[in-house]
């Protein structure tokens, strides 16, 4: 193969209990990018649709992330990019992890596969470092091996799928306002109290263990976040109501997705998520702010060749 086009999916990071080791893939809302092999060494961006986003290479996630593997690689070529942005930047759904992802996927394939998973992933977490200031894996992990995965550990890296359970749909509401991740970062507390750990360590046991029986009510019991929840939400224009109306339509749990601004709930079946949906669009257009809302299945595959 010398071209190939891949379907880079949306993601929700953290999961309220889980900053920065939980995330999920979306299957609804994602990218479109096209990479191919070129004989001239080096990665350039050649097309960039949807956004106004850097295209140098050095400037550009995709760029930069396809440069981590390049070096590493024995190919002597390079590659080019189109990218097809459907993520809006700054919406809290793993919009720079979609262009990391989809590139380093890409150009693995084309090179006939040297690289593992859990490899990808550490290339992919240079676009995050460039996006954000940090090299987070809680967005690219999930992209790269499908549904839910677990950053158990960062050094030495160490990712751990976790089962999606089959009714489990996901709504995400995305206020049209821009919060950068390198900026939700800065207000984050640097220490917490044993007791805040405690709490938050026992919903991040139970959700893990609630995602691989498959218990409904133990999912929604663990999805409760007592540490950046209550900072971050206050960037987040009518969050608290969001919230309040998503569990009143049934759902399971509602929180912030990645630094936000979007709020995501889960709900079982698909009936439940499109009645949160409409509770969540409610709040948005009573405040005035314009607003996208997507429903999706979990993508259990991650990233795939259309």
């Amino acid at each position: 193969m010398e071209e190939l086009r891949v379907f880079c999916p949306a993601t929700i990071a953290n999961i309220s209990c889980g900053f920065d080791v939980l995330g999920v893939a979306l299957d609804s809302v994602g990218d479109e990018m096209v990479i191919r092999k070129t004989p001239k060494k080096g990665i350039f961006i050649t097309k960039l649709e949807g956004q106004d986003l850097p295209m140098e290479t050095e400037r550009n996630v995709a760029g930069v992330a396809g440069l981590a593997l390049l070096n590493e690689s024995d190919y002597d070529g390079g590659f080019e990019i189109e990218i097809y942005k459907n993520i809006k930047a700054g919406s809290g759904i793993g919009s720079s992890a979609a262009s990391s992802t989809g590139a380093v996927w890409a150009m693995n394939q084309l090179l006939g596969k040297p690289f593992t998973t859990s490899k990808l992933v550490e290339f992919a977490m240079e676009g995050e470092r460039l996006a954000s200031g940090v090299a987070h894996a809680d967005n690219v992990a999930p992209a790269l091996f499908g549904g839910f995965t677990l950053v158990r550990s960062y050094e030495p890296l160490d990712i751990i799928p976790i089962n999606s359970p089959s009714e489990l749909f996901a709504t995400v509401i995305h206020p049209q306002i821009e919060i950068k991740t390198s900026d939700s970062r800065k207000i984050l507390k640097t220490h917490i109290t044993l007791k805040e750990g405690i709490k938050q360590w026992g919903n991040l046991g139970g959700l893990i263990a609630g995602l691989f029986t498959e218990d409904y009510d133990l999912i929604g019991r663990s999805l409760e976040d007592h540490i950046v929840e209550p900072i971050r939400s206050i960037l987040i224009p009518g969050f608290n109501d969001v919230k309040k109306g998503a569990l009143a339509s049934g759902a399971l749990g509602c929180g912030i997705s990645g630094s936000g601004p979007s709020i995501f709930a889960f709900s079982k079946g698909e009936a439940t998520a499109k009645k949160v949906a409409l509770s969540m669009k409610e709040v948005y257009e009573k405040i005035g702010i314009d607003h996208d809302v997507h429903i999706s299945k979990i993508n259990t595959e991650g990233i795939k060749e259309i």
